[in-house]
């Protein structure tokens, strides 16, 4: 029996973006290509990004983020604690709430 293409494209989607954040130090430019076809993917096949994998890409230049390389982590300060990503390429903040 034959593998569902959702299915296919989902473990291809993971190589590649394990494959990026390899690559991410030594040559960025190939990170880059691998994590917008790992883009390309998802969208061809109308596949969602897990949660992690979408944690790895600006929301508003839609650049990929490997923290410590291209991109600024911080735990914030305020009541509501929460993770502060800052991208190297746009400096846009964004917050992903911690629960407790």
């Amino acid at each position: 029996m034959r593998n569902n293409p959702k299915q296919i494209a989902l473990e291809r989607i993971e190589i590649l973006i394990a494959e990026a954040i390899k690559n991410a130090k030594k040559n960025p430019h190939l990170a880059q290509k691998q994590a917008g076809l790992a883009k390309k993917i998802s969208s061809k096949y109308r596949v969602r990004l897990p949660p992690q994998t979408r944690m790895h890409f600006c929301k508003k230049c839609k650049m990929f983020l490997v923290p410590n390389i291209n991109c600024r982590v911080r735990l914030g300060r305020s009541a509501l604690k929460s993770l502060r990503i800052t991208c190297g390429f746009c400096n846009h903040t964004y917050r992903k709430p911690i629960s407790k």
